[in-house]
């Protein structure tokens, strides 16, 4: 798991070369959003989504918990490094001028690697509420804080609300769709509480054919619903072309919920094809207002 360490780009490769191998491998689902950026700002985007991917793939990783964490600190070391200006790996090199060009904050690329540590050190089951909402705000709350900045759309207290926000309904989207993906793996991220209060296991060899499932999954796209409206309260303090490709990911992932309740939270979770995908994130960037 060598190539999960900080490395240094190979002989002859410039460090943007690494980090856009690694970001067209992965086909994210913020490749939309992505698109709508200028150059500069894109390569910045690709370069955070490439730290994010290592950091994250270190975690679902089949090593021990120890090699894990073992990784994940030497990637706090290289953030160290990228803010005393001397990164040595080719992710790290490819994030030096973003972070000077965008101010980004260092603390939210520590934020992602402890929301990683939190999956590296076992399978997160059946969270207590404070608990989950600590690791979203880590997992996706950092992607958010980050983003915004590149995205040229920061713009104090309204976009931090903004931005968290949107990352707590996407992540909550994520859980309910993935319910069986995760517990495949014996991971359970519905909540503890949520769970207890509609009598479902928190067995995750269980949960996928719990009678309660459809329940629990109510109340947490009940959440994810709220958030989303929160997000969208804050639209109107930013430029809508800096925030267009944040509304896109808002568009795409409110079409996954939306789908999910017309079927009542029937599973497995909905798919989405490109073409409808770009349909509903051009939609979202086209009906906000200004």
């Amino acid at each position: 798991m060598t190539d999960l360490a900080p490395l240094a780009a190979p002989a002859g490769t410039a460090p943007q070369d690494v980090v856009d191998r690694i970001t067209g491998a992965a086909r994210s689902s913020f490749s939309l959003g992505m698109k709508l950026l200028a150059r500069p700002r894109r390569q910045a985007m690709r370069a955070v989504y490439a730290f994010c991917r290592v950091v994250d793939d270190i975690a679902d990783g089949d090593m021990p918990a120890s090699e894990k964490r073992a990784l994940l600190t030497e990637w706090r070391h290289e953030i160290a490094r990228l803010y005393d200006g001397a990164p040595t790996s080719a992710i790290g090199q490819a994030l030096a001028r973003p972070v000077q060009a965008y101010e980004l904050p260092k603390d939210e690329f520590l934020a992602m690697i402890e929301g990683m540590e939190m999956d590296a050190d076992g399978p997160i089951v059946a969270p207590p509420r404070e608990r989950l909402a600590r690791y979203t705000r880590c997992v996706a709350g950092s992607v958010g804080m980050l983003s915004m900045r590149i995205f040229g759309a920061w713009n104090g207290a309204a976009s931090e609300r903004f931005a968290l926000n949107l990352a707590d309904a996407l992540q909550l989207t994520n859980i309910l769709r993935d319910v069986e993906e995760d517990a495949a793996i014996g991971r359970l991220y519905l909540p503890a509480e949520t769970l207890a209060r509609h009598g479902a296991s928190p067995d995750p060899a269980e949960i996928s054919t719990d009678p309660a499932l459809v329940s629990v999954c109510v109340d947490i796209g009940a959440e994810a619903r709220a958030h989303f409206t929160r997000a969208r309260v804050e639209i109107p303090a930013h430029s809508r072309l800096a925030l267009a490709p944040a509304l896109a990911m808002l568009g795409v992932y409110e079409g996954y919920l939306e789908k999910m309740e017309a079927t009542g939270f029937a599973r497995p979770g909905p798919e989405m094809s490109s073409g409808e995908k770009l349909r509903r994130g051009l939609a979202a960037v086209l009906r906000a207002r200004p």
